[in-house]
């Protein structure tokens, strides 16, 4: 359930120019979106978000894409003039950060302070829960880790974002950043995971900030990783079991799923700007992903995947098999088999 709030429509004359003050002092950029590109769409909620949502003495997180840019834009901006001030922001990009250093806009890591009051970045895909895609400009990871640690976390879109299948997966693919170390082997554990059933795992060539193959090579990420596109004719029937399975996959390093972080929406349509909030929910992403990963990694580590440990010492070799291990029964416990080595050990 969410509530949305449809805001009041100025004429298309009116464009940019200040109408009335917003209750942080600041001019509002609100207008009908009729007829406007999808650029004014995006500079509309990229505006507006910083309007609303940013004070004085806050850190920010910066998001990315183009979209977010505009966001940017805005905040450097507010502080050049003098609206805001003392304000540090934290950006999820190579890109976002080159262009917030253009505009004077002061930085800081996570490892400095990761007390984040809002964070602002745009999105692919967002479905009726407000639960997101995000990716398609491959900062994921980066994007994941500011915005989990965010007080508020307000996405910017225009209409064309919003899930019309009802579900997250046909509107857009969904990333997943993998390491290079056999990628291959790990998009195919990806395409056989049973959660992500019916999905076609592409390789991601070219750039790294789009999804269109634009190159021979394997697109790059900021962290030096791979991307794997999931392509979907249907909805994911069940998009938390997915991304924990997803960051159970060893190889996998994140993944596209923005699940329960949303704070709300900011959406520029044909009828103008209107604004999705989030119900209040009991938890957040990480303890939601955490939770079901640490339970499922609790069952997976009291069977173990060790099958059985050979050790050398000096009064021999000794083998430690598993409980569970070949065909003892089960219940029994460790078996130890001990014997003199019928090798000759290397000397130190």
């Amino acid at each position: 359930m969410t509530t949305v709030l449809t805001l009041a429509l100025i004429p298309l004359a009116a464009a940019w120019a200040p109408i009335r003050a917003s209750p942080l002092g600041r001019s509002s950029v609100v207008r009908h979106a009729s007829g406007l590109s999808q650029d004014e769409l995006k500079k509309m909620v990229g505006y507006k978000a910083v309007d609303d949502y940013v004070e004085s003495g806050m850190l920010v997180g910066l998001g990315t894409g183009s979209t977010a840019a505009f966001a940017v834009e805005r905040l450097g901006q507010l502080l050049k003039d003098g609206t805001l001030k003392d304000i540090k922001g934290i950006p999820t990009s190579v890109r976002t950060k080159e262009q917030a250093e253009e505009l004077g806009i002061p930085l800081i890591t996570l490892d400095e302070d990761s007390d984040i009051d809002v964070a602002i970045d745009g999105a692919d895909d967002v479905d009726p829960d407000l639960n997101l895609v995000k990716g398609g400009g491959g900062a994921l990871l980066r994007e994941k880790m500011v915005e989990v640690c965010a007080k508020k976390f307000i996405v910017i879109v225009d209409e064309s974002k919003l899930s019309k299948a009802g579900g997250l997966g046909p509107g857009f693919p969904i990333p997943v950043e993998i390491t290079p170390f056999c990628a291959g082997h790990t998009q195919r554990l990806i395409g056989n995971l049973p959660s992500l059933a019916g999905c076609k795992p592409v390789l991601r060539l070219g750039s790294s900030s789009n999804n269109q193959p634009d190159g021979d090579e394997p697109a790059v990420t900021d962290n030096g990783n791979y991307i794997v596109d999931l392509f979907f004719d249907e909805p994911v029937k069940d998009a938390v079991k997915a991304a924990s399975d997803l960051k159970n996959t060893v190889g996998v390093v994140d993944h596209g799923f923005f699940i329960g972080i949303t704070t709300a929406v900011i959406i520029a349509g044909s009828d103008g700007i209107s604004v999705k909030e989030a119900k209040k929910l009991t938890t957040n992403f990480l303890q939601l992903e955490l939770g079901t990963r640490n339970s499922e990694l609790g069952t997976r580590n009291s069977a173990g995947i060790t099958t059985a440990v050979i050790i050398a010492g000096s009064d021999g070799i000794s083998v430690k098999e598993a409980a569970g291990a070949g065909a003892k029964q089960a219940g029994a416990g460790p078996s130890i088999k001990k014997g003199k080595a019928e090798v000759e050990l290397p000397r130190e």
